[in-house]
């Protein structure tokens, strides 16, 4: 029996499931699959595409059914599915977003899935009732309908007695319409079958017509919340209630092939009965299989109706949510099905609903498929489908079918169909703000994370890489909140942010409080200012805060922190176990190579910024240093907020009363070289007052500043506290290192490692061009002297040395002594080429040795690599 359930349902109070695999899957998927197209329709598609197309119809949209059967079994079996069939494994997988719309698709979809059917019922009935004006085939189905609304009013136990009746029905009319076609089949009519379909003929209506028959394979999903045991239940059921209706499909097209006329076929729906050994089986059948068919979808439609409404996506259908207490029926669902199917009934007719059919499922195929690809390649460690037979591939081609397809039938009809969805799910992602369960998007993220992480740790840093990694080191557990705007202002949509939060512990292992107590007062004034900066709790311990480990340890991969962000001076007095940072701690950081900004704000002066910065300046303080560029650079990242865009950047440059027109186009070329819209403005003789007297009117103002002696000291060589004392809002900044402003592409430490393997393989192709001179240079000086040499020799040996060489000397008399002369010169200019190339090929082997030492260190080349060596020859 089952157990009563609460009123209202949620993810966590299901009825408990009393349906196995062929009762709860296989049975109301195959009784729809079996149903009014493979008794009115099939015929048809045969009759006007011909067989071959046929086929091909119905191998395309067994692909389809095939392939998100597969994705559909991976899933389910990777969740404890529940109530609401496919929009709960979409939701579950996508996140809310995409579940609601995808399971107001659903529901609609399954709704005129019940009117379908029960208008095939009306069309076939109607043949058989004598005519009357008011009883047509619209009017029988709409009492088809109210009788099916009584079952599905009942309850499952009833509607699942219902289907076994049905299940005889089908069998036996099935047995009756193959029995019938062996003798009707004749090889002549096969043959008139087998050919392709006339001019008009429509491809992709006839599938459109044809794909209502395979979309039954759900049925077992929708009613997961019914089922003893939906993960074993859904994979085998599924793939049963696929396999056979294929094989009977095939089957079936074949019969109409060779058992009737294409004419035929073509023309009467109802083909069928004339090939059947009892057409009264037939009848019986399409009455059986199209009331069955509307039976499944008048189950499953509430069910997705009640799991959308218990999840309070849409305020409007909450009422649906209630069920009855005993069996946990969906009753308001029904009535709303029922209505729905109602009006599909009044307004349509059976081809013309078809389509809309095809395209609801196919949206939801698609999903279906997409949910799957998405969650396996999240690459989650939670992914463990108990299905085995699945590859991620195939679900990505899944649901490119269903798309392709969509757009093929009615490509304005898929358009507008995805605009819906997507206008669903935008809809739900701006209303639907609080989680209230884990889907696969967080899965999916870190992995994208991991993926572009690695992808960045393979490419070399470049200054042009550059943006602002914040560590944030408020001085009290409740942060500032200029402080906090101010990270907000420099990352946003460029950078990343994290406040850290130290605190004391009496043991760096044993917190004396728990988290959520220490983190709560810093976590409320992160919340407060809505600002995109992450926060992390850090334990340390008593007299000391840890800033070297800190800034060691932060990031991951190459994603580190390259700033420090404090407010100061520091609150005082200091809190007891929120420990401070203090002039020597930023001094470690710098050496570790973090930049350093101090955000000062002088109380009375803080000025917000007016809408969009118009009317207000923010001054940067130049002295041509780094520290001066990063300065710039900050500013202009605080203009790129919304709040900041009309806000006018002054550069000011310091500079003597004799060097004011140098300075002056300096910071005109500056400002044009690293394409930043600002005032340039140069100010002699610059002293603590004047800074005051030019800036006291600005918004923000940026400083640049050194340690010196464990302070911070600003350009006047005065303790910045003073200063700071009397500016606006002011971003003091010190950089680690050398910060450029602009770079070359070329720059950076991948030109430097092209620049060292062009070197070495330069280097390298010398001294193999010097080897080869060499030895080109060497052989024509042997062969040189070997000719000098018999010039000299007497003629009895020459003859000798002509035989034993089988040379062809023209005289065996001396040649005269110029020839000699010439050859000898020859000789010497060789010779002197030899020498040079001698010391050519020795430098340039000296310079391989050197750039091949500095390929190999920098991992350019393979340890083993040897260089070409030359072995030195005599002379």
């Amino acid at each position: 029996m089952a157990k009563d359930s609460e009123t209202t349902m949620n993810g966590n109070g299901e009825t408990a499931g009393r349906l196995g695999t062929f009762a709860g899957v296989f049975t109301p998927s195959v009784l729809t699959i079996i149903g009014l197209i493979l008794f009115l329709r099939l015929g048809f598609v045969v009759g006007e595409s011909g067989l071959p197309v046929a086929l091909l119809i119905l191998l395309l949209a067994n692909t389809i059914s095939v392939l998100t059967s597969i994705s559909l079994s991976a899933i389910a079996t990777n969740l404890k599915v529940k109530r609401g069939g496919d929009y709960y494994l979409i939701s579950r997988t996508l996140g809310p977003a995409w579940g609601g719309a995808i399971g107001i698709v659903m529901f609609l979809a399954q709704s005129v899935s019940i009117a379908f059917y029960c208008l095939g019922f009306g069309e076939v009935a109607a043949g058989f009732i004598p005519q009357h004006a008011w009883l047509d085939p619209q009017a029988i189905a709409a009492i088809a309908l109210l009788v099916l609304s009584v079952f599905a009013w009942l309850g499952t136990d009833w509607a699942t007695r219902f289907q076994y009746g049905v299940m005889a029905i089908l069998s036996l009319a099935l047995l009756a319409f193959f029995i019938g076609s062996v003798s009707h089949w004749r090889a002549e009519t096969l043959a008139e079958n087998w050919r392709l379909p006339g001019e008009g003929f429509s491809f992709w209506l006839m599938f459109a017509l044809f794909f209502p028959a395979v979309t039954g394979f759900t049925q077992g999903v929708s009613m997961s919340g019914e089922l003893k045991d939906a993960q074993r239940s859904l994979p085998l059921g599924t793939f049963l209630a696929v396999a056979v209706s294929i094989v009977i499909y095939f089957l079936a097209a074949l019969a109409f092939a060779g058992a009737a006329p294409s004419r035929l076929l073509a023309s009467d729906h109802n083909a069928m009965q004339s090939i059947a050994l009892s057409g009264e089986l037939i009848v019986a059948g399409v009455f059986a299989a199209t009331l069955s068919s509307a039976m499944a979808s008048f189950l499953g439609a509430p069910r997705i109706l009640q799991s959308l409404a218990s999840d309070r996506l849409f305020r409007l259908l909450q009422p649906f949510a209630r069920t009855t207490r005993k069996s946990g029926n969906p009753r308001a669902g029904v009535l709303l099905s029922a209505t729905i199917a109602l009006l599909t009934i009044a307004a349509g007719q059976l081809d013309l609903i078809a389509p809309v059919v095809s395209m609801c499922f196919l949206v939801s195929y698609g999903l279906i498929n997409f949910a799957t690809y998405f969650e396996s390649s999240a690459g989650s460690p939670s992914f463990r489908p108990g299905f085995r037979y699945f590859n991620r591939w195939l679900s990505l081609a899944g649901g490119l079918a269903c798309l392709g397809a969509m757009l093929a039938i009615d490509w304005v009809a898929g358009v507008l169909a995805i605009s819906l969805l997507l206008a669903v799910h935008q809809y739900l992602k701006h209303t639907a703000h609080l989680a209230r369960w884990a889907d696969g998007r967080r899965s999916y993220h870190l992995q994208q994370l991991r993926e572009h992480l690695f992808a960045a740790e393979d490419s070399e840093p470049h200054p042009r890489d550059w943006r602002p990694n914040l560590l944030i080191f408020p001085s009290s557990t409740r942060p500032p909140p200029w402080l906090l705007q101010f990270a907000g202002w420099i990352i946003e949509n460029s950078g990343f942010a994290t406040a850290i939060q130290l605190t004391h512990s009496r043991s760096s292992f044993h917190p004396s409080l728990p988290h959520e107590a220490i983190e709560e007062p810093f976590v409320e004034a992160l919340a407060c200012q809505e600002q995109e900066i992450f926060h992390r709790l850090v334990f340390t311990p008593e007299g000391s805060n840890s800033i070297a480990s800190i800034v060691q340890a932060f990031g991951i991969g190459p994603l580190t922190a390259n700033t420090l962000l404090l407010d100061w001076p520091p609150v005082t007095p200091a809190e007891p176990d929120h420990p401070t940072l203090t002039a020597l701690d930023l001094h470690t950081a710098m050496h570790l190579g973090c930049n350093i900004v101090l955000l000062s704000q002088s109380p009375g002066t803080s000025r917000p910024p007016a809408a969009n910065g118009r009317g207000q300046t923010i001054d940067v303080w130049w002295w041509g240093d780094d520290s001066s560029r990063l300065e710039l650079l900050l500013a202009y990242l605080v203009t790129r907020v919304e709040r900041w865009e009309h806000a006018t950047i002054r550069l000011l440059g310091v500079a003597s009363e004799t060097e004011r027109e140098p300075v002056a186009a300096q910071l005109a070329a500056l400002l044009d070289e690293a394409r930043i819209a600002a005032e340039p403005m140069v100010v002699t003789a610059a002293s603590e007052q004047q800074v005051v007297a030019l800036s006291q009117s600005a918004a923000l103002v940026f400083m640049p500043f050194k340690i010196q002696k464990q302070r911070p000291v600003s350009p006047f060589a005065a303790d910045i506290t003073t200063l700071a004392g009397q500016l606006p809002l002011t971003a003091w900044v010190c950089t680690a290192g050398e910060f450029k402003l602009y770079a070359d592409p070329e720059e950076g430490r991948a030109g430097e490692l092209a620049l060292l393997l062009d070197t070495y393989e330069d280097h390298k192709r010398f001294v193999d061009m010097t080897a080869r001179e060499l030895a080109e240079t060497e052989e024509k000086l042997a062969d040189q002297r070997a000719a000098l040499a018999r010039l000299a020799m007497p003629a009895e040996d020459k003859a000798e040395a002509d035989t034993d060489n089988e040379a062809e000397w023209v005289s065996a008399e001396p040649p005269p002594s110029s020839e000699q002369e010439k050859l000898a010169k020859s000789i010497e200019r060789l010779t002197e080429l030899q020498q040079k190339l001698f010391r050519r090929h020795a430098r340039a082997q000296a310079k391989l040795k050197y750039a091949e030492q500095a390929a190999r260190q920098a991992g350019l080349i393979e340890p083993a690599a040897e260089t070409t060596e030359h072995p030195n020859t005599e002379e």
